[in-house]
């Protein structure tokens, strides 16, 4: 039997990440998990979620548990496609793994996402956010003689289809049109806290254009803005281009 083509998407919140992970569902050859370290990483940093007793409840805890049985263990499909947060990866977690997994980085303009990250949790850390944590990872895995793919969201809504295909080709996988489009409503491979989090997505029923957002950006997330824009430009010259 083949071995399974396990892809690693590495994001932050609010980056289309869900969207692109329905997206691959669509795929009857894929396997789709949503955010696997997401009990650990609340049990790890007390951070004070939506929904946590119910994320704590639906993981494992033990980052380890997770890479053994989830990330590494038997999957029924020959793909599997993994969404992770990347400011998940807390504590001393061993991350050779991700030489097993095709990793991808998806991309958003942090002006365009601080502001709906600090309405839904009420208050925004560092932390919270994950470019810095993004960007470690990235380099870590270049240093480390791997070659990360970076995808652009504003990209990815714009031109769906290219965009893609673009990812497709260097996954090494065959396009697949269903990926352009998906049924409104909850999907299966969605986490428990999808109640909360994912009514856009669950209201969608295939990518949306591009709108650059018109409100005032709120002056107490400048310092978080300036640390996370920095992290996005490098990497954003790195993205998958036509």
């Amino acid at each position: 039997m083949a071995e399974v083509l396990r892809i690693a998407l590495w994001s932050c919140p609010r980056t289309v990440s869900t969207a692109l992970l329905r997206s691959f569902v669509q795929r009857p050859d894929t396997t789709g998990v949503d955010e696997p370290f997401y009990a650990y990483y609340l049990a790890r940093t007390g951070a004070q979620h939506p929904l946590r007793e119910q994320v704590l409840k639906s993981q494992p805890t033990d980052w380890r548990r997770v890479v053994d049985e989830t990330l590494l263990g038997p999957c029924l499909t020959p793909v599997q496609f993994v969404k992770h947060m990347a400011h998940h990866l807390v504590g001393e977690m061993d991350l050779s793994f991700t030489a097993r997994m095709r990793n991808v980085f998806l991309l958003r303009p942090p002006r365009d996402m601080l502001p709906s990250m600090l309405r839904d949790l009420g208050e925004l850390h560092r932390r919270d956010v994950g470019y810095e944590r993004l960007r470690e990872l990235f380099h870590e895995l270049r240093r480390a003689g791997h070659d990360p793919i970076v995808l652009d969201s504003t990209d990815l809504l714009n031109e769906p289809e290219p965009a893609l295909r673009r990812l497709c080709a260097r996954l090494g996988l065959a396009f697949d049109r269903r990926m352009l489009a998906w049924p409104p409503g909850r999907h299966p491979a969605y986490g428990v806290w999808a109640p909360f989090w994912y009514g856009n997505v669950e209201r969608s029923s295939g990518f949306q254009p591009y709108t650059a957002k018109t409100e005032p950006f709120p002056p107490q997330l400048q310092p978080i803005l300036a640390l996370a824009e920095n992290c996005w430009q490098d990497l954003h010259a790195r993205r998958l281009r036509a």
